[in-house]
């Protein structure tokens, strides 16, 4: 078959995908119904694959349907691409560019930068998705992630770029340390009650601890509640349900409020590191490296602030 042969369908079929439906997709190509039908008819026949369970109201794709969807929305997003930087006498960002941010930090952190950047790049065609697991970039279909935590190792096909650790301390409202007084020594901290974080697979988080010679432990806390979400658990320890120890990043309005004080900043730790990723085969892209460079510049994992207090702190006298 001749490559020309292979592409025939592909934007029909990847609009059928996006649309939903026949119709919808007719109506965005300016075709019949009959013809987006046949269309796609053509391909499964071609590919001897069915893609679309059509025994339900609204078309989902079979899994070779959505494996095959993926690869042919890169390859119309990289042609588009590529049309626009012919046609422009300086490459431009253009075209769709999907991300994957983890939940919590990337509506509260990452989003914003985000937005700022799709202002600044109209023609750029953001495709944005929030999930707490550890996305394969190539398996999702990801042009670029946001990553909290994770391995050291990365590898050879992913590109990525550490933007630093987030910092850990401890919180109260100031109408529980009101009533419970406000504690000075690790121990003091231990007896009051504590507001624990629970991961996906139903464990709870330990206290990380900073120890003598800044060694760093794990201790196990009796919580006094616990919540699988991490807004959730800056709620009730706002609510006065006790102390938690959380991210800077998370809690940043509440301490600039006032609903929430920092206790015990002796007891303050790095955290998690955070890292861009993205596929190293489309680094070359413009609107890729546009980006990562945004990133690079507006996005933080920790007020600047304590991360410049950190680096004094850390430097020989």
């Amino acid at each position: 078959m001749r490559s020309s042969e292979r592409l025939k369908g592909l934007d029909t079929f990847v609009t059928v995908a996006d649309a939903g439906s026949f119709t919808a997709a007719a109506e965005r190509l300016s075709l019949t119904n009959s013809a987006v039908g046949k269309a796609v008819a053509r391909l499964e026949e071609r590919l001897q694959k069915q893609l679309f369970d059509r025994t339900t109201r609204r078309l989902e794709l079979t899994d070779a349907g959505h494996a095959f969807y993926q690869v042919c929305r890169r390859v119309l997003d990289e042609v588009e691409e590529i049309e626009h930087r012919l046609a422009a006498a300086e490459p431009i960002p253009s075209g769709r560019l999907s991300i994957g941010l983890p939940s919590t930090f990337g509506r509260l952190q990452a989003l914003p930068a985000l937005l700022e950047f799709a202002k600044q790049l109209p023609q750029v065609r953001p495709q944005i998705s929030f999930t707490d697991r550890f996305v394969d970039l190539a398996e999702d279909g990801l042009d670029l992630a946001v990553r909290i935590g994770g391995s050291d190792s990365w590898p050879s096909s992913v590109g990525h770029s550490y933007l630093g650790h987030e910092e850990l301390i401890f919180c109260a409202s100031p109408g529980f340390l009101a009533r419970n007084g406000t504690p000075e020594t690790l121990e003091q901290l231990l007896e009051l009650d504590a507001v624990l974080y629970a991961r996906g697979d139903g464990s709870v988080g330990p206290w990380r601890i900073r120890g003598e010679h800044s060694r760093v432990s794990r201790q196990q806390v009796e919580g006094r509640l616990i919540v699988g979400e991490a807004e959730a658990q800056v709620a009730a320890v706002e609510a006065g349900m006790g102390v938690a120890q959380l991210a800077t990043w998370l809690v940043e309005p509440q301490i600039s409020s006032g609903s929430l004080v920092p206790i015990m900043p002796q007891l303050a730790i790095e955290g998690l590191p955070l890292h861009i990723v993205w596929q190293k085969n489309r680094e070359h892209s413009v609107k890729v490296q546009a980006l990562i460079t945004h990133l690079e510049a507006s996005l933080r994992i920790r007020p600047e602030t304590t991360q410049e207090t950190t680096q004094e702190a850390t430097q020989p006298s």
